[in-house]
């Protein structure tokens, strides 16, 4: 198989983009809890300790706070840090370096001075893991100024996104889903980027639009390939970058089909599928055959119980079950 062919887990494609990017640029280097262990952050980070060593692949203390804030200050300081946490909920504990220092130094400095850090954050979900342990918070770090967020759905994306994000002058939330990392894709070997800011037109169809990122990207493309064949056309997009979003691509989409339906993994209200349905609304309301329609997590904590887990998480039959909704409009 060559290398432009080669099928590889998602996991696989984020250890990849890793290694390249370090063997190139000896500034790269990545920081957090378990980053040393070939299991503990999914294999993503298999065998990078053996290879830079632990100047490089620096495995900290359980201090969310203070290793965000190395990553940042090295990253001012000329390093380009990936700061990885293994669960996005306690990324919390780091918001004080991500938004008051990264997200605003470019600006304060007039330009004159970036922070290429990655905030690399890994969502976990279902397995009983309760609220605290559960939560997509890319809303929140698409409302800050300066932070630009991004959220691969396959190990493409995953791999071009990552080195993207690296090669970025200023802050990047690359925002990972555990839940995808033993998917496999065709991935190229040599080192490439993907654009961040630029959807990718998965599926073109006529009937009405799905925008969707992330896991539910995938759980979008089955309910689309199983419409297809009962006559429903749906052009399905994978958002790929949640800020800046492509504008130009969804809105082409809408003005085409006239029916939008944005599909998020976050909860409902005032999330990242409120934002793009407020803006299609206003900028293509004279094309829009009906109101923007939106799919996200209800508005409550995650349940720890598995029965209850079924019924909160959502996947393909939901979203087959909304578009014929839609449709029928």
């Amino acid at each position: 198989m060559s290398s432009d062919n080669r099928k590889i887990t998602y996991a696989r494609a984020i250890n990849e983009a890793l290694k390249q990017k370090m063997r190139s640029d000896d500034t790269v280097f990545v920081i957090g809890q378990g980053v040393k262990s070939p299991w503990y952050v999914g294999h993503t980070c298999a065998d990078l300790i053996e290879e830079f060593g632990a100047e490089r692949i620096i495995d900290t203390p359980v201090s969310e706070n203070a290793m965000t804030g190395v990553a940042v200050g090295a990253s001012i300081a000329g390093m380009k840090a990936v700061a990885v946490h293994p669960r996005m909920d306690f990324m919390l504990y780091g918001l004080d370096p991500i938004i008051n220092q990264a997200a605003n130094w470019h600006y304060m400095f007039g330009g004159g001075a970036s922070v290429p850090v990655v905030i690399w954050a890994i969502i976990n979900r279902g397995g009983e893991q309760g609220s605290q342990h559960s939560q997509a918070l890319q809303a929140l770090f698409a409302h800050i100024p300066g932070l630009k967020v991004v959220m691969p759905a396959d190990a493409y994306s995953a791999k071009g996104l990552l080195v993207a994000a690296i090669e970025d002058p200023n802050p990047v939330v690359f925002i990972d889903d555990r839940w995808l990392y033993n998917n496999s894709g065709e991935v190229p070997e040599e080192l490439y980027k993907v654009p961040i800011g630029q959807a990718r037109l998965v599926k073109e169809g006529k009937d009405m639009t799905a925008v969707a990122s992330s896991f539910l990207l995938g759980e979008a493309e089955k309910a689309v390939n199983q419409l297809a064949d009962e006559g429903i056309e749906v052009e399905l997009i994978d958002l790929r970058t949640i800020k800046p979003f492509d504008k130009e691509a969804i809105s082409k989409s809408v003005k085409k089909t006239g029916k939008l339906l944005v599909i998020d993994g976050g909860w409902k209200s005032f999330g990242v599928s409120a934002e793009i349905a407020a803006w299609i609304s206003s900028e293509c309301f004279n094309e829009l055959k009906a109101p923007v329609f939106r799919l996200a997590l209800p508005d409550c904590p995650a349940p720890a119980s598995c029965d209850l887990e079924k019924e909160f998480y959502f996947d393909s039959f939901t979203i087959i079950s909304e578009i014929r909704r839609i449709v029928q409009q």
